[in-house]
């Protein structure tokens, strides 16, 4: 028996059963990740700020031996700032600095404590510090330590 071509296409496609059981399965699929989704998200927010704020320390560690003085890191809340000989001393305005020369850190994250590091001229930190990162949204932290050598990781 030959089939036209006309009831060929007619027998094409999905059927409503088929359709509503792949939304549901994409709807559950859906549902349960949403929460790993967020969470990840969170996590992902406070170690950018913690990343961010690395990249600022060694800023001003570069800062500090391109300039060949000290260089004081001081910060408040979600904002840090470079004082260039020592921690009385000017603030710095450059690349990323407002006009008194703050950082702002993204994602709403901010810094909960105030080692005010201090490089020297080579690099290394005549102050050594830990500074706490804190994710507002969800109270997570994370710690950025600077090391005497001038060494800065978030362990």
């Amino acid at each position: 028996m030959k089939l036209s071509r006309r009831s060929w296409l007619d027998g094409r496609g999905y059927s409503l059963a088929e359709i509503l059981v792949t939304v549901a399965v994409i709807g559950i699929i859906s549902a349960v990740s949403v929460p790993f989704f967020i969470n990840y998200s969170r996590a992902a927010a406070t170690k950018g700020g913690a990343e961010e704020l690395t990249t600022i320390l060694n800023q001003a560690r570069q800062l500090a031996i391109a300039k060949n003085t000290t260089v004081c890191v001081n910060q408040n809340a979600g904002k840090v700032q470079f004082l260039t000989g020592g921690c009385a001393g000017t603030v710095w305005t450059g690349p990323g600095t407002n006009g008194n020369g703050w950082f702002t850190l993204s994602n709403g994250v901010t810094v909960t404590t105030n080692p005010q590091v201090v490089f020297n001229f080579i690099g290394a930190a005549t102050t050594a510090g830990v500074y706490t990162v804190h994710n507002p949204i969800d109270n997570s932290t994370l710690t950025v330590t600077v090391a005497l050598s001038g060494r800065i990781t978030i362990p």
